[in-house]
């Protein structure tokens, strides 16, 4: 008999809620914060062997990943990604170690540019890339083509890209490193 009570009471629960009329959600505004992206190329790499494809770090290189370590020393970092190669990985491993944050991998050419800004909204995130990838990556976070392929020799280059309530800012610098041969 209990049971008979409680399944017309839940019946009625249902069909009364079921007549309301359909209310459509509020929107609230949605405060999508800042989102900071520090984006550099790998630092210098071993040319010793001209036909190898994923060289390591020279020593200058090695100085560098320390330099650009040190660069970031009073930013906070949320997020590191690399591309899956020894010079990026060893140039994003100094950051890596000082943050204590550990070193994600992406492909620059299947990238879901959105689904990128949306896994790190409102961090702080490093992206370690390459002399073309990098100035590209800034271009598709920006929605802009403004920056272009960087010299062969040009390791010093940082991108920040701000993104704030949606809108995007970038800046180009470049830091001089006095690293060792």
């Amino acid at each position: 008999m209990k049971t008979i009570r409680l399944l017309v009471l839940l019946s009625l629960t249902i069909g009364f809620l079921g007549c309301k009329e359909d209310q459509k959600p509020v929107e609230e505004p949605v405060d999508y914060g800042t989102s900071t992206f520090y984006m550099i190329r790998h630092a210098e790499k071993d040319r010793s062997n001209p036909e190898n494809t994923d060289p390591e770090l020279s020593q200058k290189g090695l100085g560098r990943a320390m330099h650009w370590a040190e660069i970031l020393s009073e930013v906070q970092i949320d997020a590191i990604y690399s591309t899956d190669y020894q010079r990026t990985s060893m140039t994003a491993a100094a950051t890596s170690v000082k943050k204590d944050v550990d070193v994600n991998y992406y492909d620059p050419g299947t990238i879901d540019i959105d689904q990128f800004k949306a896994d790190n909204l409102n961090m702080n995130v490093l992206v370690v890339g390459h002399s073309n990838t990098t100035p590209e990556f800034t271009n598709q976070l920006i929605r802009e083509d403004k920056y272009h392929a960087l010299d062969d020799n040009d390791n010093g280059s940082l991108f920040i890209v701000q993104i704030t309530n949606g809108v995007a800012t970038s800046q180009k610098l470049n830091f001089n490193c006095n690293c060792p041969d």
